[in-house]
C-alpha cells in the first residue's frame, strides 16, 4: 500500500500571487521596452550608463537581498511559533529598506545636480521612470514590512502565517525586481 503525501499548499494568498505575476509581467513589458530602445540607440545607451554610480546601484542590491534574508527568517521563525523573533528580524529588514530608500534619494539627487534629468535623453528617461516606479515599490513594501512587524508582534497565536507570508512575497517581488533592474539599467 502507498503512502499518500500530503499536499503542500502555496505560501501566502493566492490573490497576492496573481499581484505579483501581474506587476512582474509589468516589469518585463519595462525590461523590453528597455532593450528594445537600447538596441535602437546602443552608443547613447552605453555612454549615459557610465554616468550612473553602479557602487549605488550594487550597495542597493545588497541591501535588498539582506532585506529579504531577514524576511524570509522572520516569516519562518512566526511559523514555528516565534513570534517575538519574527518581530525582531522585520526589524532589520525594514531598515535595510530605508536604506535603499536613502541610496536612491542620494544618487537622484547626483544625477539632478549634474543636470541629468528625466528629459536629458531616452536612456534616463528610461533609467528614471523604471527605477521610480520600483522605488514606489519599495515605499509600498516598507509600509507592509511596518504592518507585519505590527502582526508578528500583537498576533502570537501563529494564525497570521499568511498575512505574513504573502507581505513576504511582495516584499521578494520587489528584490526580485530590483535584481533584475539592476544590472539591465547598470552593467549591461
Amino acid at each position: 500500500m502507498k503512502k499518500k503525501v500530503p499536499l503542500k499548499r502555496l505560501p501566502g494568498e493566492e490573490g497576492v500571487w496573481g499581484f505579483v505575476f501581474g506587476d512582474m509581467l509589468l516589469f518585463a513589458m519595462f525590461f523590453v521596452t528597455f532593450l528594445f530602445y537600447r538596441y535602437e540607440n546602443g552608443a547613447l545607451f552605453a555612454q549615459s550608463q557610465t554616468l550612473l554610480n553602479q557602487n549605488y546601484g550594487a550597495i542597493n542590491t545588497l541591501l535588498l537581498l539582506t532585506s529579504s534574508w531577514f524576511v524570509a527568517l522572520g516569516v519562518s521563525q512566526y511559523g514555528k511559533g516565534k513570534t517575538k523573533t519574527s518581530a525582531r528580524l522585520l526589524i532589520p529588514a525594514f531598515i535595510c529598506g530605508v536604506g535603499f530608500v536613502v541610496i536612491k534619494f542620494f544618487e537622484f539627487g547626483e544625477k539632478i545636480a549634474a543636470g541629468i534629468t528625466l528629459n536629458s535623453n531616452e536612456f534616463f528617461t528610461l533609467y528614471y521612470m523604471f527605477t521610480g516606479i520600483h522605488l514606489v515599490h519599495v515605499f509600498v513594501g516598507l509600509g507592509v514590512l511596518f504592518f507585519l512587524w505590527r502582526v508578528a508582534r500583537q498576533v502570537t497565536d501563529g494564525s497570521a502565517t499568511k498575512t505574513l507570508e504573502s507581505g513576504g512575497i511582495f516584499w521578494h517581488m520587489v528584490d526580485l525586481l530590483w535584481i533584475v533592474l539592476f544590472p539591465l539599467i547598470y552593467l549591461v
